[in-house]
This record gives structure tokens, C-alpha cells and sequence, in this order.
């Protein structure tokens, strides 16, 4: 761990920091996977809500 010795005697401590790049566009198949996700996630919330009005 680096440490910096301040004023008076303190010792400051600092993270190491990560390795920084750059992120890549998705892919055509983790696009259209996205997609999937997303829709199934909208149906699994749309059946609760439609769920919880009915038992309501």
C-alpha cells in the first residue's frame, strides 16, 4: 500500500488504483440477448402487477 507521510507526522493511505480501457461496442448476439432479457423481465413485471390486481 503506498502510504504519503503528511504535515505533522500523518500518514495518508491511497488505494491502488485499476487498470483503465476502454470499453467495446456489443455484439449483434449480446444485443439481440439484451433484448431477450429486457422483454422477459417486462412480462415477469407485468404478470406480478397483473397478479397482485387480480388477488386484490
Amino acid at each position: 500500500m503506498p502510504y504519503i507521510k503528511e504535515e505533522g507526522g500523518r500518514l495518508n493511505n491511497f488505494a491502488v488504483e485499476p487498470k483503465v480501457y476502454t470499453a467495446e461496442p456489443p455484439t449483434s448476439s449480446q444485443k439481440r440477448n439484451y433484448l431477450i432479457t429486457g422483454l422477459a423481465g417486462m412480462a415477469l413485471v407485468g404478470g406480478l402487477v397483473f397478479l397482485a390486481f387480480t388477488i386484490s
